[in-house]
């Protein structure tokens, strides 16, 4: 004989070669002969054995157990003392009813849309994520849903949860802010054969999400090849000197131009322009050279302009004095005042008269 002593929650089976002869609960007993004894804590899941099926068979154990069955197209949520615990996969579960602490939800998964009675705090718990599609729709975005690849609905702003079976979820996201793109390094000929490099940029926006995402394929690609092909073709018609010249109008020509191909796409075409044509060494050297010389002839022109107004006035000032004998006076005595100041000191020769001497000294 001996004393079996079960702790407070636990429950203990005892077994006499292999077989369930007893189940005891909390408390102090006397077991006789040679018997197996296996205590389990009621607050965990009861862990599955290998005699489990004979087990349930003995009805003062299976009375004590909550047997959870989970098929493949259903998830079953777990509460504990009523908070969210775990999610059970397709399986057996067997939990102990006395410790009262669980509660179960079941739920099939044959439909795609997860019931709204799981809030979005359970969603993210636990292991709940490996059995939901979870997306999320940012607020400038829209999202196109696509099941089994058919189109179904465009999606607003907001979070969207799905669970995971065998129907296939795809969720494309859409930007429809106003958008850019660069096209960096077009290398093209112009008419006269001159190659250059030019850096364009397209300024764009989605409009219509069906066509962009649903009836065309890579919309932002074919966009974007189209306007490179009206561009070429704008460059490979005019001389080096005409694309320097109308930079402006080729862009007014090409965002004219290709607009309504571009909406045909589901995009609207808002701006579009050349950034930078870099030239070759070679022409870049020339180039320069002519920027010298057209330089260097407006300054030979600007010191003409200015040598020629300077005679003139030269000549009208001869012509005032000339008829004039008294400004002709004025301006001796304005020039004697000039040589005045650069004098630092006069020598006078004997007593004559001083105005004399000083007359024929500045004279």
């Amino acid at each position: 004989m001996k004393k079996l002593q079960v702790k407070t929650n636990h429950v203990a089976l005892v077994f006499n070669q292999g077989e369930l002869k007893k189940v005891y609960s909390t408390g102090q007993y006397w077991l006789w002969g040679q018997k197996e004894v296996v205590e389990y804590n009621i607050a965990e899941l009861f862990p599955m054995r290998r005699d489990m099926d004979a087990l349930l068979k003995k009805e003062q154990l299976r009375a004590r157990l909550e047997i959870v069955d989970v098929l493949d197209h259903e998830v079953v949520l777990v509460y504990k003392n009523k908070v969210f615990y775990t999610a059970l996969a397709a399986g057996r579960y067997i939990y102990w009813k006395e410790a009262q602490i669980y509660s179960f939800e079941r739920y099939s998964t044959d439909e795609l849309k997860v019931a709204s009675s799981i809030s979005r705090t359970i969603r993210g718990k636990g292991n709940m994520p490996q059995f939901l599609r979870m997306y999320t729709v940012g607020a400038n975005e829209k999202g196109l849903l696509f099941i089994d690849e058919q189109f179904q609905v465009i999606l607003n702003a907001g979070d969207y949860c799905y669970w995971k079976n065998a129907i296939k979820v795809q969720m494309i996201f859409v930007d429809v802010r106003q958008q850019t793109i660069d096209m960096n390094g077009q290398e093209m000929l112009t008419k006269d054969k001159v190659q250059l490099r030019i850096n364009f940029n397209i300024v764009y926006q989605i409009s219509d999400l069906l066509r962009a995402y649903v009836e065309n394929k890579e919309a932002e690609k074919q966009m974007y090849n189209a306007i490179q092909l009206r561009l070429r073709e704008k460059i490979g018609r005019m001389s080096f000197d005409e694309l320097m010249e109308n930079k402006e109008n080729v862009s007014h020509a090409i965002l004219e131009g290709a607009q309504e191909e571009v909406a045909a796409l589901g995009i609207t075409l808002k701006a579009c322009g050349i950034k930078d044509i870099i030239l070759p060494g070679d022409i870049r050297e020339i180039m320069n050279q002519v920027l010298i010389a057209e330089k260097k002839a407006q300054a030979n022109m600007i010191t003409r302009r200015e040598e020629t107004a300077a005679t003139r006035s030269l000549l009208n000032t001869a012509k005032l004095m000339e008829e004039n004998e008294m400004l002709l006076r004025l301006k001796e005595m304005e020039y004697i005042e000039k040589i005045a100041d650069k004098v630092g000191e006069i020598s006078l020769a004997g007593g004559g008269n001083v105005l004399k001497q000083l007359k024929e000294v500045f004279g």
